[in-house]
């Protein structure tokens, strides 16, 4: 499988405003956000790469002014860690990743029972509002990772049109209370981010509900796969009991001025 998510990794990047490709690295940028979430490089799948080679894809973030930048499988390109290190990047975290398919995605259940949980309803974001409401509610989600702002909700809205999905939960007064994005299938699979609830929300089943939504809409449009990464062991139950399981690691590195 971590072949499969490098490749998609690769053909996501390259769906980025700007595309740089230098000696087996693809490095996707988007001059809307200096974010390094959104600004990052990956290697190809077996890739070997060359001391040339890195400091070729470490100049293409410097006359950015961004901070060079990767995540990738390394089980699908493992030369590139040594290489990494060898030029002074520094691991920033390992992520262990899940995977759902077809057969298993099942319907959210009650963590204590085990039994089908409460339908909560899941709405397509349409206007403008929608996605400025789901932007500031990953933002309050996600303390201190970004702010939300215009172009945040201008990007929800691309992934939308762009062939992925956004999916959330209304708030009481209308607004969101917690919300995920999808990215749109690429090599047979895609990957589900940004799972976020509003604290004053979380207990509620959201994020099972969400996250099941997007699943079977990928599923729907053809992917053969869905993966995710996961923050913590609350978090990576949800997901197992919606039916992701455990597949590989996703590495991240990054070169400090």
């Amino acid at each position: 499988m971590g072949t499969d998510v490098q490749s998609f990794a690769v053909a996501n990047l390259r769906r980025r405003p700007v595309l740089v490709e230098t000696g087996g690295f693809v490095a996707g940028f988007d001059p809307s956000t200096t974010s390094p979430y959104i600004n990052y490089a990956t290697p190809l799948p077996g890739t070997r790469p060359t001391d040339r080679d890195v400091k070729e894809l470490i100049e293409a973030f410097r006359v950015r002014d961004l901070k060079p930048r990767l995540e990738f499988a390394p089980d699908a390109a493992p030369a590139v860690e040594p290489a990494l290190r060898e030029a002074g990047f520094s691991v920033e975290a390992v992520h262990e990743y899940l995977v759902c398919t077809p057969d298993r995605l099942t319907l959210p259940q009650d963590a204590e029972s085990g039994t089908v949980a409460v339908p909560v309803p899941v709405a397509v974001p349409s206007t403008d509002e929608d996605f400025r409401a789901i932007d500031a509610a990953l933002s309050e989600a996600f303390v201190g990772e970004f702010a939300s702002s215009p172009e945040g909700a201008a990007r929800l809205r691309r992934i939308q049109e762009d062939g992925g999905a956004v999916r959330f939960v209304r708030a009481p007064d209308g607004g969101c209370a917690g919300g995920a994005t999808c990215s749109a299938p690429a090599v047979g699979t895609a990957e589900l981010a940004g799972v976020g609830t509003r604290p004053a929300f979380r207990g509620r089943g959201i994020a099972a509900a969400v996250t099941a939504a997007l699943t079977g809409a990928m599923f729907a449009r053809g992917a053969q796969s869905v993966w995710l990464e996961y923050s913590g062991e609350g978090s990576r139950r949800v997901y197992e009991r919606v039916g992701y399981q455990p597949r590989g690691t996703r590495l991240y590195m990054s070169l400090e001025s």
